[in-house]
C-alpha cells in the first residue's frame, strides 16, 4: 500500500486510525461483563440475565434506567480519557512526532469504548467477535456511523436510525452485513469516514500546537479532550436512546 496516498485520503486515514484504535489493549468491551456491571445498581438479577441473553429492550428495562447507566459510563470514560490525554501532553516539543499519533489513537480508543457501552445498553448486538483481532466490514461501517453521530453529521444520524429500524423489524441479533457493506447505507459510511478523516487533521494540528509547551500543553490537551469527548458521547447516547432498538418490548 502506498503510504503517501493513504495519508492524503481522509477516508483511508480515518479507517487506519479506527482499526489501530480497535487493537489497543482494553479498547474492546466484553458485552456480558459490561451489562452485568452497568445494570447491577438498577435492575434485578432476572432483568440482567435477560438483557444479556437477549437485549435490555427485550428484558423490558426502561429508557430512564438505561439513561442512568449510560450517564455513569459517560462520566467514567470522560474522566479516564481526559486524564490520559493530559498525561500524553507532557513530553513537549521534542516528542511531537511520537505523541500526537499516539494521543489521537488513544482518543479514538476511548470513543470506541463509550460507543460500545452505549450500543450494548441500547440493545445493539455484540460488535466484536471473540475469536479474532480483525474488525469486520459491517462493524467498521456501524462504528464509522456512530463516530459520525458523535461528530454531529446528520447523514450519520439518519443512517444509524435506518440500520436500527432494519434490525428491530427483523428481530436481528447481528448487524445487517449487506446494508452496511454494499447496500443503501454503504455510501453514507464512506462519506462519514471522509468527513471525520478531514476533521482529524484539524484536531491533530490543534493538539500539536498545545503540546509545544509541556506543562501548558498537558492542561490544554486534557481540557480539549474533556470539552469535546463528553458532548460527543452525550450526542450518541441521545440518538441511540431514541432508536427503535432501544424501546422496551417485554
Amino acid at each position: 500500500m502506498n503510504q503517501g496516498n493513504v495519508s492524503e485520503n481522509p477516508e483511508s486515514r480515518f479507517s487506519m486510525v479506527l482499526v489501530g484504535a480497535a487493537k489497543l489493549p482494553g479498547v474492546r468491551i466484553h458485552r456480558e461483563a459490561y451489562l452485568r456491571k452497568a445494570l447491577a445498581r438498577y435492575c434485578s438479577e432476572d432483568e440482567i440475565r435477560r438483557a444479556i441473553e437477549e437485549t435490555p429492550a427485550a428484558a423490558g428495562i426502561s429508557i430512564d434506567v438505561l439513561d442512568k447507566a449510560a450517564d455513569d459510563s459517560i462520566r467514567y470514560e470522560t474522566a479516564k480519557a481526559s486524564a490520559l490525554s493530559a498525561a500524553a501532553g507532557l513530553p513537549g516539543f521534542l516528542a511531537l512526532p511520537a505523541t500526537v499519533p499516539a494521543d489521537l489513537a488513544q482518543y479514538f480508543g476511548h470513543m470506541l469504548r463509550i460507543a460500545q457501552k452505549l450500543a450494548y445498553l441500547y440493545s445493539w448486538p455484540d460488535l466484536f467477535s471473540d475469536n479474532g483481532e480483525d474488525v469486520d466490514d459491517a462493524t467498521m461501517g456501524v462504528l464509522t456511523l456512530f463516530f459520525g453521530v458523535m461528530f454531529g453529521t446528520q447523514s450519520a444520524n439518519a443512517a444509524v436510525g435506518k440500520v436500527a429500524s432494519m434490525m428491530a423489524e427483523q428481530v436481528a441479533k447481528k448487524l445487517p452485513q449487506k446494508a452496511l457493506t454494499q447496500g443503501v447505507v454503504y455510501p453514507i459510511v464512506k462519506k462519514v469516514a471522509a468527513y471525520i478523516g478531514a476533521e482529524m487533521t484539524k484536531q491533530t494540528f490543534a493538539k500539536s500546537v498545545s503540546k509545544a509547551i509541556p506543562v501548558v500543553g498537558a492542561a490544554v490537551s486534557g481540557g480539549l479532550t474533556f470539552a469535546t469527548y463528553r458532548p460527543m458521547a452525550k450526542r450518541l447516547k441521545k440518538h441511540l436512546a431514541g432508536s427503535e432498538l432501544a424501546k422496551p418490548t417485554h
